[in-house]
This record gives structure tokens, sequence and C-alpha cells, in this order.
């Protein structure tokens, strides 16, 4: 194949050598959203209890973290087998990334949207990019021009946190960057353990410029802080 089209948020931080994210379509909204049939828009106020559908241990993480009494079960399939089982009744609630709502015409189905500070979004999420080789020159020559600068910047930051926190899938970790307009960068990132008990944050600034540097800097950070013991515990 020439190229590869990818949901960003699924693509490994080590690429396969000789190629390279070479494109970031504009970013979609990268909020996660409630999904409640009982109308509750928070997930603080959750009833004690009640069952959470998510696959998701970043969500799991950031649900206990907030609400400990609730209780969170696996929950998988695409969006129209979770609303079926939501309206069925096997969970109480669900969250759902409103990014793939809003690309299927569904966002109807969002009981709320919820903001960064209550629920950190994943590392790229929202981002759609193209890969392809690091020396083809014809593809680059057409798909360079179709980036998103600023998607591109927040991106690499997020990536590279992620790189510098040496990620698994078991280890719940959330990050997410914005470009203002004025050229400056803001990061915030997340690592926790499943149970929420735990929860490291960290939140950094800088010109977009520098999105690399500043990525791999908070990563550093928050790993300095939680420790390597942390980070063994979630092998």
């Amino acid at each position: 194949v020439d190229f590869c089209v990818h949901s960003t948020k699924d693509v490994p931080t080590v690429l396969v050598p000789g190629t390279e994210l070479c494109t970031m379509l504009p970013r979609e909204d990268t909020r996660d959203v409630l999904i409640s049939p009982d109308g509750i828009t928070a997930i603080r106020d959750l009833p004690a209890g009640s069952v959470i559908g998510t696959a998701s241990l970043r969500r799991q993480a950031q649900i206990y973290a907030v609400n400990p009494e609730v209780k969170c079960v696996n929950f998988r399939g695409n969006v129209q087998t979770r609303l079926r089982k939501l309206k069925g009744g096997d969970v109480n609630a669900t969250l759902l990334a409103y990014a793939g709502l809003k690309r299927m015409n569904m966002e109807e189905h969002a009981t709320s949207v919820l903001e960064w500070e209550e629920m950190l979004p994943a590392i790229s999420q929202g981002a759609i990019s193209f890969q392809c080789a690091s020396d083809d020159e014809r593809v680059l020559k057409y798909l360079r021009p179709l980036s998103h600068e600023p998607t591109m910047q927040a991106v690499t930051c997020e990536r590279a946190f992620l790189a510098a926190l040496d990620g698994n899938c078991k280890t719940p970790i959330a990050g997410q960057a914005r470009v203002a307009e004025d050229g400056s960068l803001r990061l915030l990132g997340l690592v926790a353990s499943p149970d929420g008990k735990q929860v490291f944050r960290v939140e950094r600034s800088g010109a977009a410029s520098e999105a690399e540097a500043i990525g791999r800097d908070a990563g550093m950070e928050v790993r300095a802080e939680a420790g390597e013991k942390f980070f063994e515990d979630m092998q």
C-alpha cells in the first residue's frame, strides 16, 4: 500500500521503522460523553451501587477516583451494541467517545459531554492520521499539505507524553494537548491505578513548536512523582 489511515488513538508509540505519521486531519471533539437513561449528567452524581459499563481502564480509574461507590464492568461491542445493552438494563450508564457518536450522527444519545477536568480523554483521541514511508516523496507530496498543524502538534505532544511513560494497556493513562491561536500549547496528563486510589496529574504549557519536548518532560515528571514501583505494579 502507499499509505495507511488510522484512528491515531490505536497507533503504537513506536512506529514501524522507516515510516512516519505524515498527516493529521483536523481533530474532532476529543471529549467523552456520559450516557445515562436516568438523565444523570455527572459521574459524581451516580448513585452508590450503579453499574457502569466500560472496557477502558482509563475511564474506570477516573470514575472510581470521583465516585468509588459505583461498580465498573467490562462492556464491549460497537456503539450500537453498547447502546442496546444499556437500553436492555445490562448497566446503568456508560461512557463513549463524543467523536465516535458525532461521526455516526448519533450525538442525541449523549446525556452530557464531560469536560477534561472530569474525564481526561485518551492520548490522540479524535485524531485521524495518515502513515507512509518516510522516503516516499511521491506520496508525501500529496499527503503533507493535507495536515492540520495544530492537531499534529497536539498529538505529537500527547504521544511523547505516553512514550515517556512507556505505557501499556494495563496502565490507565490519559493526556490532552490543545494549541491556542497565539501558538501556545497546554497539556494535561494523568496516570492512575485501575482502582482510582492513586492519581498523578501533570500540567505543562509552552510554545507549540516545542510540543514533543513538552510532552516528554511532562511524562518524565509524572513518572518520577509516581515512582518506578507504581509502574512495575501495573505490569
